[in-house]
């Protein structure tokens, strides 16, 4: 992944970013500078230079970093530990995998994935059925892996 752009946001566009990440009940406060960094792949926002949101279809979203360092509160996915692995390897999160989700969740929600036992994020996905229904499906794809812990975003080097 090569580096195009980077660049300090404006701060009326700070401000949507801040507003966007926080409609997910954000325990830490995002604050400190927000940077862009325009790579060949994807589009990152950066707070104080960690790579903390990922910009899917234009709308920034966590990374697995932002994820942890900021500790959103909606729109969780927790996966059983045998779900791990196959997680961290990239593969999309199967319904029986899943042990609990947020019931706000719809088709085509960004949504963070988590373990049972730490409750740490393994990834960032786009939900394919509700939450209700993650919890209640035994067969099935329920979110299209997008990030995960390992890939390229991961281990953007700045």
């Amino acid at each position: 992944m090569t580096t195009k752009k980077r660049h300090f946001l404006k701060t009326d566009t700070a401000r949507l970013v801040v507003a966007t990440l926080s409609t997910y009940e954000t325990k830490n406060a995002l604050k400190g500078r927000l940077e862009v960094l325009e790579t060949s792949d994807h589009t990152l926002i950066l707070l104080n230079g960690v790579p903390v949101a990922l910009c899917i279809d234009k709308t920034p979203f966590f990374t697995v970093r932002g994820a942890i360092e900021l500790n959103p509160q909606r729109h969780l996915v927790t996966v059983d530990m045998g779900a791990v692995r196959f997680i961290r390897n990239g593969a999309d999160v199967m319904s029986p995998g899943i042990v609990d989700a947020d019931e706000s969740i719809t088709p085509g929600d960004f949504v963070v994935i988590v373990d049972e036992r730490h409750k740490k994020p393994l990834g960032i996905g786009t939900a394919l059925i509700t939450g209700i229904e993650m919890i209640h499906e035994t067969k099935g794809k329920a979110v299209r892996i997008v990030h995960h812990v390992g890939d390229k975003v991961w281990n953007v080097a700045l």
